[in-house]
């Protein structure tokens, strides 16, 4: 099989390879997906290039990067009904705790983490279900039914957040979502409410006004530490702080009193870690939502297997419309 592969970290022109490996058999278990595309992911980038927290040298020999990706299963192994051979799947986790992930021809990984993928759906939109979609879905519906809510999307321009957008409307809430620049016209067409800049001056009376009464049940947060205080002042008593990220203040110091007198909840979320029956509920909600038609993923570009780099590089650029894909057959 083709496959880019890293064995220390660095730029990613200077780490990422080409090369030609065996292709690798399925386990009692497991799958063989032949790939079709993977999706690159902020995570990704940050485990190739060694800023994880704490982490001094690649977890392996040899990585094959990536965790989320689409294709069609080519072979099972002992256990795994042969009815699934020809099956679409999406992945999750490709990479998570393991060697070898998205960014080759084929992979080889335990049967559950290879999803059916709906009819209707397309390989391209498969690839970018893993950690956007699914964090996406439990930041949305993790604490239960939105219906009648209002929920705040805190960068609703993102990967995640056009996701998230789409979802809680989906689910019946009404939303708000900050962005900036063009990514405000791109949350309004997600289908938020009302979008503010979050650049603006006193942004959470900019958000209370924009509630007009209707309590602020959830929030939906990208960066927790520069948004905390803006979030503890907007949120309503026993509500929730569904957090995924936090990239720009990694250790934030937080005004304690205020969310105390709330009781908010901070939901912390790391996808890869999440419970199977959660898991299952956020893959439902996808599934139903993409099959209703609320649901449409952007793809801001894809690359060849071979230019790898540049799509690494175009995730740590950002100010991206959409997901980056590598269509791994080119």
């Amino acid at each position: 099989m083709h496959a880019i592969s890293y064995s220390a970290f660095g730029p990613a022109e200077d780490v990422l390879t080409l090369a030609e490996m065996p292709t690798p058999t399925p386990d009692p278990g497991d799958v063989l997906v032949r790939l079709a595309f993977s999706g690159v992911n902020p995570s990704d980038v940050k485990a190739r290039s060694g800023t994880r927290p704490g982490v001094t040298k690649p977890a392996f020999p040899q990585i094959i990067p990536h965790s989320d990706g689409s294709g069609v299963i080519e072979a099972v192994g002992e256990g795994v009904p042969e009815d699934r051979i020809g099956t679409r799947v999406w992945i999750w986790n490709g990479q998570w705790q393991r060697p070898f992930g998205t960014a080759a021809t084929h992979i080889c990984l335990p049967a559950d983490q290879a999803v059916a993928l709906p009819d209707a759906v397309s390989l391209e939109t498969g690839a970018v279900l893993g950690i956007p979609g699914l964090t996406a879905a439990h930041a949305v519906f993790g604490g239960g039914d939105v219906a009648g809510k209002t929920v705040l999307v805190q960068g609703g321009a993102g990967t995640v957040g056009l996701l998230a957008v789409q979802l809680a409307k989906w689910g019946g809430a009404r939303v708000i979502a900050t962005a900036r620049g063009d990514g405000v016209a791109a949350a309004q067409r997600a289908g938020a409410d009302a979008v503010l800049d979050y650049s603006q001056t006193d942004l959470a009376a900019a958000i209370t006004d924009c509630a007009a009464g209707s309590p602020i049940e959830r929030i939906i947060e990208v960066e927790f530490g520069l948004n905390a205080a803006v979030d503890a002042e907007v949120i309503v008593p026993n509500g929730t702080i569904a957090a995924y990220g936090s990239a720009k203040d990694m250790t934030p110091h937080l005004a304690f009193g205020p969310m105390l007198f709330k009781a908010v909840a901070i939901d912390i979320l790391l996808i890869y870690l999440l419970p199977p029956q959660e898991r299952m509920q956020a893959i439902q909600h996808l599934h139903a939502a993409l099959e209703q038609g609320a649901l449409s993923c952007p793809i801001a570009e894809t690359y060849a297997l071979k230019d790898c780099a540049a799509a690494h590089k175009a995730v740590e650029t950002g100010n991206r419309s959409g997901a980056i894909l590598v269509e791994v057959s080119r």
